[in-house]
């Protein structure tokens, strides 16, 4: 039996209304985009939809592909799990000739769904890697896997295909159980099973024989016994490289003996817990089945939430506002030298560059000084501040070259983002009873933050009182050539090293879960970055203009990565883009000039507008069946690319998404695609064959002239 395409069933969902039997009050949940929020697998399609008449939210799995006895199946599992009653798992419905498809590829018109109440929340692995820092957590999530399991065991079904893509997690912690294609019911006894589930989770042994109500027991050990491991040394997670696996994959199944992992996850076996799911898990490895044992196992104690710490009764510092606008000037007056200041004299706003002074005083009964106050002052030298002033704002003595003394008094509890950006020779005193230390020229917080390296050297080590960088602590300063980052910081600010010009290399380390946008842009001698394995984000534009790098690889640990983030990064030819990516953003990669090849991961669904734009090296490009559209002007002067595989799950191709590829010969455009943009092909001067189907319709200004258009 043949299956419609992704993109006829996209046509169909978008007029549900018409096009349902019994679900017509049901209704598309659309992205940003327009388009239906869906996701796709082996042999299906997922949509989200919404009960126009009560608002509430449905999954409607639409089949791709044939397989034998699904409908039987499904009838089967339907009948069993109405009658089940968990939070667990959920019940469906199997309607046959539900939907009315329009499909070229198919002489039928009407094709079977599965309709099952949606649930919000994330795979128990993306759920797992976004809280690798929170002991807590993780071993909270440990605990409730093993008391799904335990229910699991005891019940006269099975799912088939356990695993974490297969698990998800509300927002409440708890657990569901998702796609039911290999599922075992009482009534299907004796039967073949219909797949067998993920080589990394299933026994080395199984086999379309093995189907009964124990299948899932192998993949339940593994699981629980990787969870309990990760608890428990949540660096295991990072050195796993293990692929979809989350510990164990199907060779240290084969090889226990041998296994890296196994060893390792053997040292913690002093914990109680961990060496009974230890057990277990040979145990089951060496059956095959966990029949022999009691479900109550599984009934591991829950983990005691850490003690909340002790608060001190207090009154919360008031937020001092440091900024200024041109109203806070225009009402504001000068003194004799003609800096300004508010009306009663509080706040000193401005001091105009042009002035060209020295020595300054500040004016007794001075509270805040603005942010940008003495902006672009080269001449001053020597600025007095008195016994009244609060706070010193954002970037107040940016540009300050000859700045050479200030004394910063104890009154002064609040200094914005790096005040002395650019000022290379200023020696600051600090109060001894100062909220603010400095150590190896690092203006350091009560709260262990940098706010800005004062006389950058060529070699900055930041010590172990240090528990962030702020925003642009180190911008531009030009002279850093080496930072040793301690493993007691946890975030670094937007812009922290932003035009450091010198800098060559950084590590950052494991402890770094954040790194804010502009991180290291316009570093333009950075050579080695060696990447946080605690990180799951990548900024904007946090390498951009890194003329110089040359590699890098993310850890798996990174969902996302920014706009721009690699953005004119000219000489970069090597990036390895872990399987947890879900996007590639806007810009991402755009005049990355020497970047030959790039593998995306099949986790991604979406790659962003010019992502790859003027990528001038890149001479192939395979785009996974994960990813649903290519947007404007995605690969274009990419002059050098020869070879493009559009897969079949892509609808939407951009306006200029191949623009000015001027080695491309030939494209096939697949029958999933709905929409091409304008100007797609222009300037691909050697393309002389372009294969369309026959349904598309498209402008004239897609291709160039000349191309041969054949239908199929």
């Amino acid at each position: 039996m043949e299956y419609p395409l992704i993109s006829e069933y996209r046509e169909a969902i978008l007029s549900a209304e018409d096009n349902f039997s019994e679900l017509t009050s049901l209704r598309p949940v659309l992205d940003s985009h327009g388009d239906p929020v869906m996701s796709s697998g082996n042999f299906a399609v997922v949509f989200k939809m919404k009960d126009e008449t009560d608002g509430k939210l449905y999954a409607v799995k639409c089949f791709t592909k044939d397989q034998e006895g699904r409908d039987e199946s499904y009838r089967k599992i339907a009948d069993e799990l109405e009658v089940i009653s968990s939070a667990y798992i959920l019940p469906l419905r199997y309607l046959e000739n539900e939907l009315f498809v329009d499909s070229a590829q198919c002489t039928r018109e009407e094709f079977p769904v599965v309709v099952m109440e949606w649930v919000e929340g994330e795979t128990l692995d993306a759920y797992l890697k976004r809280h690798l820092t929170d002991k807590y957590e993780l071993e909270m999530l440990s605990y409730r896997f093993n008391r799904m399991a335990a229910w699991l065991l005891a019940q006269p079904f099975a799912h088939g295909d356990l695993k974490p893509d297969n698990i998800l997690v509300r927002k409440d912690g708890s657990l569901a159980l998702v796609d039911y294609d290999g599922m075992f019911v009482p009534t299907m006894k004796e039967e073949k099973a219909r797949e067998i589930g993920s080589p990394d989770y299933r026994h080395p042994l199984r086999t379309d024989s093995d189907f009964n109500e124990h299948i899932d027991d192998f993949s339940i050990a593994v699981i629980a016994l990787s969870l309990k491991a990760i608890a428990l040394d949540p660096q295991l997670k990072s050195e796993a490289n293990a692929g979809d696996a989350l510990l164990l994959s199907a060779e240290d199944f084969r090889s226990p003996a041998d296994s890296v992992m196994l060893q390792e996850i053997q040292k913690l076996t002093n914990d109680t817990e961990l060496a009974l799911l230890s057990g277990i898990f040979y145990i089951a490895l060496s059956q095959n089945s966990l029949a022999s044992l009691s479900f109550r196992l599984f009934m591991t104690a829950k983990p005691k939430q850490p003690a909340a710490p002790k608060k001190v009764a207090s009154t919360p510092p008031e937020k001092i506002d440091t900024t200024c606008t041109e109203e806070d000037i225009k009402a504001g007056i000068a003194d004799e030298c003609d800096v300004i200041y508010s009306p009663d004299g509080k706040r000193l706003l401005k001091c105009d560059p042009k002035l060209d002074l020295i020595v300054y005083s500040i004016k007794p009964n001075t509270q805040i000084i603005c942010d940008d106050a003495f902006e672009g002052c080269k001449a001053l030298l020597n600025i007095y501040i008195p016994q009244t002033l609060t706070a010193i704002g954002d970037s107040v003595f940016h540009g300050c070259y000859a700045l050479k003394k200030i004394n910063i008094p104890k009154s002064v509890t609040t200094i914005g983002v790096n005040p002395f950006s650019g000022c290379t020779n200023v020696n600051i005193k600090l109060s001894s009873k100062s909220s603010f230390h400095l150590i190896n020229n690092l203006l350091i917080d009560s709260d262990g933050k940098i706010v800005s390296c004062v006389n950058a050297s060529e070699i900055v080590k930041i010590p172990s009182t240090v528990t962030s960088i702020g925003s642009s602590a180190f911008e531009n300063c030009g002279a850093l050539q080496s930072v040793s980052i301690p493993d007691s910081v946890t975030t670094i600010g937007n812009s922290g090293f932003r035009g450091c010009k010198s800098l060559q290399s950084i590590s950052i380390p494991d402890s770094v879960i954040t790194i804010g946008d502009d991180t290291f842009s316009n570093c333009e001698s950075l050579i080695i970055v060696k990447i946080s394995r605690s990180l799951t984000s990548i900024g904007k534009s946090v390498f951009e203009n890194c003329i110089n790098l040359q590699s890098i690889d993310i850890p798996d640990s990174v969902i996302s990565i920014g706009m721009a983030a690699f953005g004119k990064c000219e000489s970069l030819t090597h990036v390895n883009l872990p399987k947890s990516i879900l996007s590639i953003e806007k810009l991402t990669f755009a005049f990355c000039e020497s970047l030959e090849t790039i593998s995306i991961p099949h986790s991604v669904t979406y790659i962003g507008d010019g992502a790859f734009g003027m990528c001038k090296s890149l001479h192939s490009i395979i785009i996974p069946d994960s990813v649903t559209s290519i947007g404007k002007k995605t690969f274009y002067g990419c002059q050098n690319l020869q070879n493009v595989t559009i897969p079949n799950s892509i609808t939407y191709i951009g306006n200029w998404a191949f623009s000015d590829c001027k080695s491309l010969q030939s494209i096939t455009i697949p029958h999933s695609v709905i929409s091409i943009g304008d100007w797609t092909f222009w300037g691909c001067k050697s393309l002389h064959t372009a294969i369309v189907p026959q349904s598309i319709k498209f402008n004239f200004t897609v291709f160039p002239k000349g191309v041969l258009i054949l239908n199929h």
